[in-house]
C-alpha cells in the first residue's frame, strides 16, 4: 500500500490510509493495561525504564518527557528514565563489553524489584533489547513491549505487549504509531490529573 512512489500525493494518501488501518488494529485493552501499570508503578514509588534503538530510542526519551514532566505531578512524580540518553555510559559499555549490553548493565546497576521495563522495538529482535528483557523477567521487573512487524522475540518474552501489525521493514508506520501511543499516554495523564 505504501510502495508506490510514482506520485508524492498518492503516496501521502496511501500512507495516511495505511496508518488509519493500523490504528484500528491496535489493542485498546493492552494500551489501557499499560496505562494502569504506569499508574500502579507511581503509586508504589517504583521506576519505569524505557529502552530502544535508533528512532525507538527517541521515542523512549519522548515517553519519559511526557510521563515524568508532562503529567505535572511533582509532589508524587512518575519516576521514568530513558536508558538511551547517557552517551558516556552507553559508549563505555559498548566499547568495553559490547553494544548488546548497553541496557542490561544499566538495569543491573539501577533497577529494583517491582520496577517496570518498557522496550520499544519494531523488529523485536535487537540483542540489547532481548538481553535486558530476559534479565528483567528474572528479577521481578514487569516487562512491556511496543513491537511491530511480526512481533519478533520481544512480543513472546514480555508480560504485556502492544503490537503494531506492519509488514517487515515498515519502520515509518511502526515508529509513527509507537509515537501515537506515547502521545495518547501523555494526553491521558494530563487529562487524568487536570483537577489536582
Amino acid at each position: 500500500m505504501i510502495n508506490d512512489a510514482s506520485s508524492s500525493r498518492k503516496f501521502s494518501e496511501n500512507y495516511f490510509s495505511y496508518l488509519k488501518i493500523l490504528i484500528d488494529e491496535l489493542s485498546i485493552e493492552n494500551i489501557s493495561k499499560f496505562i494502569e501499570l504506569i499508574l500502579q508503578t507511581r503509586e508504589n514509588d517504583k521506576t519505569i525504564y524505557f529502552i530502544g534503538n535508533g528512532g525507538s530510542a527517541s521515542t523512549a526519551s519522548h515517553f519519559v518527557n511526557d510521563i515524568s514532566l508532562g503529567s505535572r505531578q511533582f509532589e508524587k512524580p512518575f519516576r521514568a528514565i530513558s536508558l538511551c540518553d547517557n552517551q558516556a555510559v552507553i559508549t563505555a559499555i559498548g566499547n568495553d563489553d559490547g553494544y548488546e549490553n548497553i541496557f542490561l548493565q544499566q538495569l543491573q546497576t539501577q533497577a529494583k524489584s517491582g520496577d517496570v521495563l518498557v522496550s520499544i522495538s519494531a523488529s523485536g529482535n535487537s540483542p540489547n533489547i532481548i538481553k535486558a528483557v530476559d534479565w528483567a523477567n528474572s528479577n521481578n521487573i514487569q516487562t512491556v513491549g511496543l513491537s511491530a512487524f511480526d512481533g519478533g522475540k520481544l512480543s513472546k518474552l514480555v508480560n504485556l505487549n502492544i503490537h503494531v501489525p506492519t509488514k517487515v521493514g515498515e519502520y515509518g508506520p511502526a515508529e509513527d504509531l509507537h509515537m501515537v501511543i506515547c502521545g495518547l499516554v501523555g494526553s491521558f495523564f494530563r487529562a487524568y490529573f487536570k483537577d489536582d
